[in-house]
């Protein structure tokens, strides 16, 4: 919990406050812009089921990788630069996506906009604290809100442009929110280089350029650290496995309809906008998160149990409960600043957390995947994600333990 006293949101930091906006809605554009529009995109150059599954795979591939790289990336760099290079990056993987001939260019543009947006992840929560170390529950209640907006938003608009100026347009568009989110952070860059005053009420560059690698590298020996990591790697694992898989569950198990399989997938994930905007400010407010943690544990088990016992009775509670589970997502993003001293050590937290995070994640479509097809039925599929979250209970109880990354770091091996 912070004891700064809090400024005024907008006093000396407009830029800043502009450009975390900016740069969250850009990163998730990428990942959600193309499958709607694959059957376009097919018709001119071929994708077979192999190359859609790589595709699908990048995502949470590039952003373990890229999220464990960020923090010795950081140690050569400031912090904002640490921000644009990857926008730039997500800019040139969107417009290389664009004007792909063939699948080998799409694919590389994919993983280059995947790649920034690893980056950028992890660069987002130790900005917030630079920025606003007295707004760190409003800061990342905002910007876990915008990712989750832009979620939706990409489905949404991907198909109808694509009828209108064709796929490529509607790939390539997305370039434009990636050119609006540099613009603030190098006028940033441009003022502390011309000597003026910075917006930051507090600046913790020194903090984070005396961070030693050594201690950084003591990150992976910290429990906190685990815990955190295991925390988000559980819930990324449980959130790929249901959007990969739970229209075909609800469609079989259910009953429903494909039309309606596609809306409860979008119930599943609209229960991240109330998540994104409370649970970052109880965070910050409440003396512990364990009835946060436990709440989110509660709602996994509740909505699980249902889509097993139940599946076409009350589907759309189930289905709800399921989403509301991930709630411990922006509860990490949060904990990140809470749970550091400095932001040099939010960006090696956010960096182990986030990397080793989406590594776990990134197994869940598949295990999900290869249980259903071993046992041609989604109920023990479904008990695979009840085990998954179960391990909630243990790395929550050192998660909510008032304590810092940094006095990890000064523990001697």
């Amino acid at each position: 919990m912070t004891s700064t006293t809090p400024a005024p949101l907008w006093a000396g930091r407009t830029l800043a406050l502009l450009g975390i906006v900016i740069a969250a809605a850009n990163l998730r554009t990428a990942v959600a812009a193309l499958s709607p529009i694959v059957g376009e995109v097919s018709d001119d150059i071929p994708i077979d089921s192999v190359g859609l599954g790589l595709l699908g795979t990048l995502p949470p591939l590039c952003f373990a990788v890229f999220g464990l790289l960020a923090p010795a990336l950081q140690r050569r760099v400031r912090l904002e630069v640490l921000l644009v290079v990857p926008l730039i990056a997500i800019l040139l993987g969107h417009l290389i996506r664009a004007v792909a001939p063939s699948y080998p260019l799409l694919a590389i543009g994919s993983a280059l906009a995947f790649a920034g947006m690893g980056v950028a992840n992890v660069a987002l929560p130790p900005i917030v604290k630079k920025y606003f170390p007295d707004r760190i529950g409003l800061m990342t209640s905002v910007y876990a809100t915008m990712m989750s907006l832009m979620t939706l938003v990409p489905p949404l608009v991907a198909v109808p442009v694509a009828d209108a100026a064709g796929w490529r347009v509607s790939l390539g568009f997305w370039g434009v929110f990636a050119i609006a989110a540099v613009i603030p952070w190098i006028g940033l860059l441009l003022r502390e280089r011309a000597g003026r005053a910075a917006e930051a009420p507090t600046d913790d560059t020194a903090a984070i350029a005396t961070v030693p690698s050594a201690a950084a590298g003591r990150t992976s020996r910290s429990p906190l650290a685990w815990g955190m990591a295991v925390m988000f790697g559980t819930t990324s694992l449980n959130v790929y496995a249901l959007f990969a898989w739970l229209p075909q569950l609800l469609v079989e198990d259910a009953g429903v309809s494909t039309a309606e399989a596609g809306t409860l997938l979008a119930l599943y994930a609209a229960m991240g906008f109330p998540a994104s905007i409370v649970i970052p400010i109880l965070a910050v407010k409440l003396r512990s998160v364990g009835p946060l943690i436990a709440a989110g544990l509660g709602f996994y088990l509740a909505g699980y149990a249902g889509l097993i016992l139940s599946p076409a009775t009350g589907t759309w509670l189930w289905v709800a409960l399921a989403g509301a589970g991930p709630l411990l997502f922006p509860l990490t993003l949060v904990l990140i600043n809470l749970r550091t001293r400095t932001a040099g050590g939010a960006v090696a937290l956010s960096g182990f957390t986030q990397g080793v995070g989406y590594i776990v994640g990134a197994v869940g479509p598949l295990v999900f995947g290869l249980l259903h097809e071993a046992t041609d039925g989604w109920t023990v599929p479904l008990v695979f994600l009840v085990v998954t979250v179960c391990t909630i209970a243990l790395t929550g109880a050192v998660v909510s333990r008032p304590r810092y990354l940094e006095d990890d770091w000064s523990r001697r091996p």
